[in-house]
């Protein structure tokens, strides 16, 4: 008699639940505290509940450009527009695209709606400007002077246009003012005298006129000197009001940070070249020296005022020898000027890939006819984001309620193992939501929280998919532990498959749309991974272990699990096999019923 075949064990095999489990619960203890840890223990709200302003701006072009509204120069807008913004002393302000000709401005309660339309409607404002004088960012931080009150030259490190790498020495506080008083009347890189005001003539021993400030001139050098000595560039607010109301022919006082990150003030003179004179700006690596640059070409009109300031500049000694390119009256960098430049100009320095190209953006955008009307402005009160933040909380409790109401009638003790897991799934998106607004800005608005509503049916769908299965293999006449693990893998391929339909909606979703819809598709996304790892790694070895236990396993009859209640066959057996007598000739034959 031939020797039976080793018989195969469960589709599945016995698995080790305890291993999974353990895995979930570390990572559970990880990230909730990795939460605390953070400080930030509630997600971040939206603006419809938090309340605050919304609005919409549309972005136009002149005649004949209408190309330079496109996606580059779009989200190169919102970067200029979110650091107006955060100028305001704002915190946690969206701004983002809305579909290829507007940005939506978020911006939570507390700033002053006025003032920010007045930010956030305005074109960018770009500007070559001459620098007279450079001061450390506060009055109390300057240091000691030399004997003449003005800043100490440094030799230029090469022939081009080079960014400053150090912050430059400058007179004390009680020096500076007598030297910019100096550096105001002097005539500035153009030639003409920087104060603005009528100024009579008084003729030389020549006959050369010279030209004398009147009471006005002289009020007006002494109210910007008064300026830029109190002016402490630390404070955001007065960086803001520093540049607000200035005119390109004014001399102004600016701030900005240099090469190493430190913030400093500048008094600078009238502009000379404006962001429409710049046709084109892009990072490049400097093929000599492998370092990042940014080349800059103008147009024909701007070339000539570049050779003229740059002839002018590069004549002067240091800091009246930089120019500072002022965008909304922020100093974003101050290059000094070692030759006279034209058409084309580099600007190198201690540049890496990421502040190379953002410079070379903020030079093409302001070359750019870009501007913005304001098409509306939205007051949403945190009343209202409250009332219907609690009408959303409701309705998911009634849906939770419902959902554990029914697993409970039909389920019976089933519904254990469903609970727990969706009190898992409800604490890894709670963490994970905490986490993530400070990560990558997440803010959780009502779309969002319906989002996770919607989650508590899918994944309350995936444990239906697995009990059934169960279920069936019961009703087959198989015991329960058995049940458990051939059950599992065709329950996993309808739930991988049902997750992936979900998931791959809530992706293109979140592609297609904009603003707050998005918000719904990415919490839907986010359920949808972390109910495939629930069901893997707690439902699963959960069930795994609780079908070990008698109350299960025996198949008692409030655990859900009872054959007679579930119609179940007798017990399969074996086909039962015969064989010829010993010795004698012929094959084994199954017997027939």
């Amino acid at each position: 008699m031939a020797a039976p075949k080793k018989g195969r064990g469960p589709a599945g095999g016995q698995s080790r639940p305890g291993r999974a489990l353990a895995f979930i619960l570390i990572a559970m203890v990880a990230l909730t505290g990795g939460m605390f840890w953070s400080g930030h223990t509630t997600p971040r709200l939206g603006i419809d509940l938090a309340g605050g302003t919304s609005i919409t701006l549309k972005a136009k072009a002149e005649p004949g450009q209408e190309s330079a509204v496109n996606e580059t120069n779009m989200n190169t807008a919102v970067g200029i527009i979110e650091r107006r913004v955060n100028g305001l002393g704002v915190s946690e302000a969206e701004v983002q695209t809305q579909g290829r000709e507007n940005i939506i401005v978020n911006i939570p309660k507390g700033t002053n709606e006025k003032q920010a339309r007045e930010q956030v409607g305005t074109t960018a404002q770009l500007y070559f400007r001459p620098v007279i004088t450079v001061a450390p960012a506060a009055p109390e931080a300057a240091p000691s002077a030399n004997p003449s009150g003005t800043a100490t030259p440094k030799p230029s490190a090469s022939s081009s246009v080079g960014e400053k790498k150090s912050a430059t020495p400058t007179a004390s506080a009680s020096t500076q003012g007598r030297a910019l008083s100096e550096a105001l009347k002097a005539p500035n890189a153009t030639g003409t005298p920087t104060p603005t005001g009528s100024a009579s003539e008084t003729p030389k021993a020549t006959g050369t006129p010279k030209p004398t400030p009147t009471p006005s001139a002289d009020a007006a050098t002494a109210a910007l000197q008064q300026k830029f000595t109190t002016l402490n560039c630390l404070d955001p607010k007065q960086r803001t009001a520093a540049a607000a109301g200035t005119k390109p022919g004014d001399t102004i006082v600016a701030c900005g940070k240099n090469a190493i990150g430190q913030w400093e003030k500048y008094l600078l003179g009238p502009a000379e070249v404006e962001g429409r004179d710049v046709d084109d700006a892009k990072a490049a690596i400097d093929q000599q020296s492998g370092q990042w640059i940014v080349d800059m070409a103008f147009t024909d009109a701007g070339s000539k005022k570049f050779q003229s300031i740059t002839s002018k500049l590069s004549q002067q000694t240091e800091p009246q020898n930089q120019f500072a390119i002022v965008l909304d009256g922020e100093v974003v960098s101050a290059p000094r000027v070692q030759t006279t430049l034209s058409a084309n100009a580099q600007i190198s320095g201690s540049f890496n890939q990421q502040s190379a190209q953002d410079l070379g953006n903020i030079l093409a955008y302001g070359a750019l006819p870009l501007s913005f009307d304001t098409q509306s402005v939205d007051t949403v009160t945190a009343a209202l984001g409250g009332e219907q933040l609690e009408a959303g909380l409701i309705a998911g409790a009634i849906g939770l309620a419902l959902v554990i109401l029914y697993l409970v009638i039909y389920y019976r003790g089933l519904s254990f193992i469903a609970i727990l897991s969706l009190g898992v799934s409800a604490l890894l998106t709670y963490v994970i939501m905490a986490l993530l607004g400070p990560a990558i800005g997440f803010a959780l608005n009502l779309p969002a929280v319906c989002g996770a509503i919607v989650a508590i049916g899918i994944t309350a769908d995936s444990f239906i998919v697995y009990f059934e299965r169960i279920r069936d293999e019961l009703r087959e006449g198989r015991t329960l532990r058995p049940a458990v693990e051939r059950a599992w893998p065709r329950a996993r391929r309808t739930i991988m498959v049902s997750d992936f339909v979900s998931f791959l909606a809530a992706a293109v979703l979140f592609i297609v749309t904009v603003g707050k819809v998005q918000g719904f598709a990415f919490t839907l996304g986010l359920t949808t991974l972390l109910d495939i790892v629930v069901v893997f790694l707690f439902t699963k070895p959960l069930m795994t272990l609780l079908a070990r236990t008698k109350f299960f396993g025996d198949g008692h009859p409030l655990s859900g699990l009872d054959p007679k209640r579930l119609g179940a066959k007798p017990p399969l057996r074996s086909a039962r096999r015969t064989a010829t007598a010993p010795g004698s000739a012929g094959t084994v034959e199954p017997k027939e019923a």
